[in-house]
């Protein structure tokens, strides 16, 4: 464990990818945890800079681009700016959020390949890679799907299966196309440069076990990966998207957005502080930490260590707090598929409610496992303890203050057992929201912060001014004096985590001077302060507004399995005699009618040429009768009758078209037709 002493605190939060906007997922993973420590070490008054920016290569932007006919600059720049929009009007609040397509960056990240390559830290290698021909072009793994070895999914990728979750290599897949021209591309030799991540093994196993107070999560991946032993990795690749690597005789090829992304948190960091930023990155007194989710934990404590470690003059970070993930609704979140609750939506459709949110997903942090968000728990969070324990307990004091003394704060008369145990219940919460922030323990520390309006709730409670105003009119002034107090550290110790609302609370406390280091003390408003009259903190969210949210996921999901349908496997072959043996024709509906007490069945009266029949069809929960009426619609004329327990008697059968979320379709000709007209 690393007991060094540091003067300041650099954070980087992981870079979004400018492929998309930010989704829940990505907030409790990194951004909203980052933001609460970040918040925290200002409110201690330490020195400490917030780093962020987009990631803007890579293939995925590519194929969005030429999926959607245009150039991904245009791609790049739209999510962009969505994502760095969204993160202001959330309000998590970086110093800097750049991007890695700006000029900074590219001179960084060239510079920074360079002196690793004039130090003879890389490795050049042959190795063979997918061609396709006809857009003369090497392919990404991203560009080449076909069959997944494992699950036989027909649609992997080159590097991933997203059916099973197996990480793939391109020369795995059964049967490969190239998503660029459809054609099956060949191997070809190409050459690039490699990171001996091996050569590195030697200092990073002794380094990572040296930090016994990173998560478990953290040092059980790389123990993993350590175990497995390092391999070299590509630091280049074949793409006309991305920084070209700085070598001659290095056509048509580019940093690997692995490399590349992570230098961003420097350029970013040069671009804020162009004459400073060297104190942040290479004093040893600087103390670094990456926050990140899961899927990065490999790249921030194995390969961007090993870059910093091969450049020489970087420090290494002390700690990358990263979490699990958050799945929504019990199902993954998936960019790709949308199943997701996207920030920019989000605060569209709940106005002025970023702290429900920053809430919530706090409340369910995956710190150590997987978590998930529903949306009948973010009501529930947001009506049962913001409301009805935080908002509750603040409404009862300055109500009554408002009530009794006019929004004047009573003066402390002589405190009872009762005051004084209330007191000390929560001088302490200082210490202990301090040990659980310094261990990024965010889930804990929020719960903390939540005891004081309980503390407060019950103090209220128990000691009922509403009552004692009548017999002990004093007595009720020290009573909401200590509640005053209580309300004025709740607004100190939920500023980390619930900015906006301790803003809030300290308007309706008439803007006393509160200091983190107050934090548990009993004389933060004085007597006699005037305070405004006050309004509700939160406010109660709505059933109606939840099913707003899950019809939308309803719509999302239904719309997937649309597009992701399969019909259902060819029944066994029949002859073609047999076929023959149906007798397929057009009638026009005359009548229609439920059936009474069949809820399924509805009754057609059906001009067919003849002497008219009636078939009785069990749509009657995809069809009002009157649509049917006049129509004309195929049925089957030869089969035989069937009488149901009513006594009514069906003379044949209508056909209609089973759709994938299970509604029906009549099938109907293109034209009228005469009545009895045969179908073959």
């Amino acid at each position: 464990m690393n007991n060094k002493t540091f003067n300041r605190t650099l954070v980087t939060a992981a870079l979004p990818y400018a492929n998309g906007g930010v989704h829940i997922g990505h907030l409790a993973g990194v951004y909203v945890p980052s933001d609460i420590y970040v918040r925290y070490l200002r409110l201690r008054k330490q020195e400490v800079l917030f780093v962020c920016g987009s990631d803007e290569h890579g293939v995925p932007v590519t194929i969005r681009a030429r999926k959607e006919g245009c150039t991904v600059q245009e791609v790049v720049d739209r999510y962009h700016y969505l994502i760095k929009q969204s993160f202001e009007d959330f309000g998590i609040s970086f110093d800097v959020y750049s991007r890695t397509t700006s000029d900074t960056h590219k001179k960084v990240a060239s510079d920074f390949f360079r002196k690793l390559y004039d130090k003879g830290e890389f490795l050049e290698r042959e190795s063979e890679q997918y061609y396709d021909e006809e857009a003369k072009t090497f392919l990404a793994d991203r560009y080449i799907t076909g069959e997944c070895p494992h699950c036989h999914n027909p649609h992997a990728y080159g590097d991933q299966c997203e059916k099973c979750g197996k990480d793939l290599s391109p020369t795995e897949l059964i049967n490969p196309e190239s998503k660029v021209s459809g054609s099956k591309p060949v191997l070809r030799k190409t050459k690039h440069w490699y990171l001996p991540l091996d050569k590195h093994q030697e200092w990073l196993g002794p380094w990572i076990g040296g930090h016994s107070e990173w998560r478990p999560n953290v040092s059980g991946q790389c123990k993993s990966w350590l175990d497995m032993g390092l391999q070299p990795r590509a630091v280049s690749r074949d793409l006309d998207w991305g920084i070209p690597v700085p070598v001659e005789g290095a056509e048509g090829k580019v940093l690997y957005v692995w490399f590349d992304a992570p230098i961003g948190y420097i350029s970013n960091t040069k671009e804020l502080l162009p004459d400073s930023w060297e104190k942040w990155w290479k004093s040893e007194d600087t103390r670094l930490l990456h926050f990140i989710g899961k899927d990065n934990i490999v790249f921030h404590c194995i390969v961007f260590p090993a870059m910093l470690k091969a450049e020489g003059s970087f420090i290494l970070p002390d700690n990358v707090p990263s979490n699990e993930f958050l799945n929504l609704e019990d199902d993954k979140i998936s960019t790709s598929r949308n199943w997701a609750v996207w920030l920019h939506e989000y605060l569209q459709d709940f106005p002025g409610k970023q702290d429900v949110l920053r809430y919530v997903l706090t409340a369910n942090a995956p710190e150590t496992k997987d978590n998930n968000f529903t949306w009948a728990d973010f009501q529930a969070r947001n009506n049962n303890e913001l409301v009805a324990v935080y908002g509750n307990f603040v409404n009862r004091a300055l109500q009554l203050t408002q009530k009794y003394y006019e929004g004047v704060v009573p003066s402390c008369g002589e405190l009872t057992e009762s005051d004084l145990a209330t007191i000390e219940e929560f001088r302490g919460v200082k210490t202990e929201v301090e040990r659980l922030l310094d261990t990024f323990r965010f889930r804990d520390a929020q719960k903390e912060a939540m005891n004081l309006a309980r503390i407060g709730n019950k103090y209220l409670a128990d000691a009922e001014p509403w009552k004692v105003i009548k017999t002990d009119p004093e007595r009720v002034k020290t009573i909401l004096y200590v509640s005053l107090q209580l309300v004025a550290n709740l607004a100190i110790a939920f500023e980390p985590f619930l900015p906006n609302s301790s803003a809030k609370l300290r308007e309706m406390l008439a803007n006393p001077q509160l200091a983190w280091d107050q934090l548990g003390q009993t004389d933060l408003l004085a007597a006699g302060t005037t305070l405004p009259k006050p309004e509700l903190l939160f406010e109660k969210i709505e059933d109606e507004t939840i099913q707003a949210q899950l019809d939308k996921l309803a719509a999302i999901k239904k719309q997937n399995e649309q597009e992701n349908h399969r019909a259902n496997d060819i029944k066994p072959t029949i002859a073609f005699e047999d076929f023959e043996k149906l007798d397929i024709r057009v009638g026009t509906v005359t009548a229609c009618e439920r059936v009474p007490k069949m809820k399924k069945l509805l009754r057609f009266d059906i001009a067919d040429g003849l002497e008219n029949r009636v078939i009785v069809s069990g749509i009657a929960q995809h069809y009002e009768p009157e649509q049917l009426v006049g129509k004309q619609v195929c049925f089957i004329a030869n089969l035989a009758p069937r009488t149901f327990k009513n006594g009514l008697t069906s003379e044949g059968m209508i056909l209609s078209a089973l759709n994938a979320d299970g509604t029906l379709a009549v099938i109907c000709p293109e034209k009228n037709v005469l009545p009895g007209s045969e179908v073959g």
